[in-house]
């Protein structure tokens, strides 16, 4: 076995500095007592240590208040805020700052650019104490980003300057991602890369070197970011890293099939630790070369074919005519869990692969799932150079993108490679069997990247290409709704869409399409027009064309009702029925002036009204109330005879005022003899009036 250490792994020029100092404040310190804020550095066994030498901890300020008085406090090389600082001078200690000097100089970025008004955006690790400490140095609150989502929940800043930091441990992949991310939305920002040049040079040299080993062991703190993300990153190279604290944590047994193995530690890894791993790793080494020079009928890594004699729930076991059995776990069946029993029977031919020839227990470990792994890469080898289409399940769904399962192997589709419009919620794929290619293959590196954005687009110009070619002008089609505009609705006619404008939805007026349709509505509509890859749709059918038959239903001089639709300062519009409007002008409402229709009409108003004019080309229909109310008044003539015979009839106006000559004319009694009674007792009235008079004289 060949173990290699990374050059960069264990304690940076900050992290030694402060151990360094926390150890000779402890030596140095008389009768002071000494104490850090928080942990020195994320390392338990540090901690441990310093504990041992006399230095205590304190993690708040109100631990502060209860330490002896002129004690010396150490600020950790994570650095603290501002606040920190005062409190510990107010209350009289000695500060002694181990604060790194990268970090230290993030502080006064922070402290300076928020004092000149700038926002600032810190890239970092909720509650990690470098973040916590820088955020103590800005003047204003600042925001904190650690996704792509925190992005999306910042306010817009207008024309004020951005400031950007990032916490000094931090992905450097990701905190390009996230700066990317951040100059698409804002156009004022300034980008301080604040992330240590270790920190990247350590990422960078653990990717490379978990890329050419079969193990990786990555070895820190499990409170330490930046060994979190020198596990993440290795992990992602490699599938068989460990991530420990010390040798205690790491089970040697699983290196004894192991060819190469490599080594890396975080910043605050001590030297000691990652030597005694790397020691235990070569002994390991040394006695695997004993046990190569005594000759084995199997070794690790060798495809044997066996026959399973017993089958359990969660393991095989399998026959490979060696002095022992061997062991197929369910995990080193498949990838995706499964009851073994529900797959193999007793007596079924299998081929497997070695992983150890001696489990501790006598036993050989085997693997199914890697053979079938195997055989997977060579196929997806061949359909990569091919450019053969795939079938595989999505087994998972990332924030980047989709997980498919082929033959045991994963595929990785990004966000971007899923279909031929943007998706941000990929949930739906979740169990579902997917079409792609593949645009990159690296089993060495386990980055094997898919394209469904290929396959889709290819589908639907195919599906385009044979819609077309049986489509034409004027062929009734059958589609879905797909997107409704106040304009009009796209539908989806299989492999194309086609536009519905407003004005082909009715016949009648259609003031918002919302109100007809709702998306996944089917409809059946007519081919109006296409115009290259463009395709105009109508709901206008001709046989349901109100005006075919509308020369002889509005005939000049018939009478018809409606309701009234809208009102202009000219007229109102009439809906005779769906599809037609008439125009009553305002001169024809009534026979008296009329300023404008909303006087004496209101919408929704039934009227009764004469068609005084027609143009069937123009579909354009002219109303009168004015005229209809003309044809049915009583004739004027006849009224002026009957005045005419009252006229002599004394105090004929009263009379005529009392009993309209109408109403004399639809009594029961002939018109001559009704007017010859009316005179004679008028003439009576007369003659009583004259007998009286020359009495009243003589008085």
């Amino acid at each position: 076995m060949e173990v290699i250490l990374a050059e960069k792994a264990g304690f940076c020029f900050g992290v030694k500095r402060a151990v360094d100092k926390a150890f000779e404040e402890a030596e140095n310190s008389g009768e002071k007592k000494v104490y850090t804020f928080g942990p020195i550095i994320h390392n338990e066994e540090v901690t441990r240590r310093l504990e041992q030498n006399g230095v205590g901890m304190i993690e708040s300020l109100e631990e502060l208040s209860r330490i002896p008085e002129n004690s010396k406090i150490i600020i950790r090389s994570h650095g603290v805020g501002r606040d920190i600082y005062d409190a510990i001078n107010k209350a009289g200690h000695e500060v002694v700052d181990a604060t790194c000097p990268f970090v230290s100089n993030i502080h006064k970025i922070v402290d300076e650019r928020s004092s000149e008004g700038d926002e600032i955006l810190i890239i970092g690790n909720p509650g990690h104490a470098e973040v916590e400490g820088t955020i103590g140095w800005s003047h204003t609150k600042p925001y904190l980003i650690n996704s792509a989502s925190d992005i999306d929940n910042l306010p817009d800043f207008g024309d004020k300057k951005i400031t950007v930091v990032s916490q000094t441990t931090y992905s450097l992949k990701k905190f390009q991602e996230l700066v990317a991310v951040l100059q698409d939305k804002y156009y004022n920002i300034n980008v301080c890369k604040t992330i240590c040049n270790a920190t990247e040079e350590r990422q960078s040299e653990a990717e490379k070197l978990a890329a050419s080993v079969d193990h990786m062991i990555v070895i820190g703190g499990k409170n330490s970011s930046n060994t979190q993300k020198l596990y993440e990153i290795s992990r992602q190279q490699c599938n068989n890293t460990y991530y420990i604290q010390t040798l205690v944590d790491l089970d040697l047994t699983v290196f004894e099939s192991a060819s190469r193995v490599g080594i890396t530690a975080g910043a605050s890894t001590p030297n000691y630790v990652i030597k005694e791993v790397q020691d235990s790793m070569s002994e390991l080494s040394f006695e695997e070369m004993l046990q190569d020079e005594t000759p084995v009928s199997i070794r690790p890594g060798q495809v044997v074919e066996g026959e399973v004699i017993t089958v359990k729930p969660d393991e095989l076991v399998v026959n490979i005519n060696y002095k022992s059995d061997g062991i197929v776990t369910a995990a080193e069946y498949s990838n995706t869990p499964v009851d073994l029993t529900t797959v193999v029977k007793p007596g079924d031919s299998i081929t497997v692969k070695v992983l150890k020839t001696n489990d501790g227990d006598g036993q050989v470990l085997l693997s199914h799932k890697r053979v079938a792994a195997e055989k997977a890469y060579a196929e997806l080898e061949e359909a990569f150079n091919n450019q053969e289409v795939l079938k595989g399940k999505v087994t998972q769904v990332l924030s980047g993108g989709l997980s498919v399962t082929v033959n045991e192997c994963r595929v990785f589709i990004p966000a971007s490679l899923v279909s031929d419009t943007f998706e941000r919620d990929l949930s739906k794929y979740l169990d579902q069997e997917v079409e792609f290619v593949l645009t990159e293959f690296d089993p060495r590196k386990r980055r094997i990247i898919g394209n469904r954005k290929k396959i889709v687009a290819e589908q639907k110009a195919a599906a385009a290409e044979e819609l077309f070619s049986k489509i034409s002008v004027g062929d009734t089609v059958e589609g879905v709704i797909k997107n409704i505009t106040d304009f009009g609705a796209f539908v989806d006619l299989g492999g194309a869409d086609g536009l519905l404008h407003i004005s082909e939805m009715s016949w009648g007026r259609v003031d918002n399409p919302k109100k007809l349709f709702n998306v996944a509505d089917k409809v059946k509509c007519f081919i109006k027009d296409i115009n290259g890859s463009k395709i105009a749709l109508s709901l206008k059918f001709e046989d349901e064309n109100p005006w075919k038959d509308a020369e002889e239903k509005y005939a000049i001089g018939t009478v018809v009702k409606g309701k009234v639709a809208r009102m202009t300062d000219f007229g109102a519009f009439v809906v005779l029925e769906p599809g037609i409007d008439a125009l009553l002008h305002v001169s024809q409402i009534a026979r008296e002036h009329i300023e404008k229709p909303s006087d004496v009409l209101k919408s929704g108003q039934e009227i009764e009204a004469k068609v005084v004019d027609l143009k069937i080309p123009e579909k354009k229909i002219s109303l009168s109330i004015k005229a209809l109310l003309n044809e049915r008044e009583p004739e004027v003539k006849e009224e002026e005879v009957k005045e005419e015979e009252t006229a002599e009839i004394p105090e004929s106006e009263e009379i005529s005022e009392s009993l309209p000559v109408d109403d004399l004319l639809k009594t029961e009694e002939p018109a001559a003899e009704a007017v010859e009674e009316v005179a004679e007792e008028a003439a009576e009235e007369a003659a009583e009036e004259a007998a009286e008079a020359p009495a009243e004289d003589a008085e």
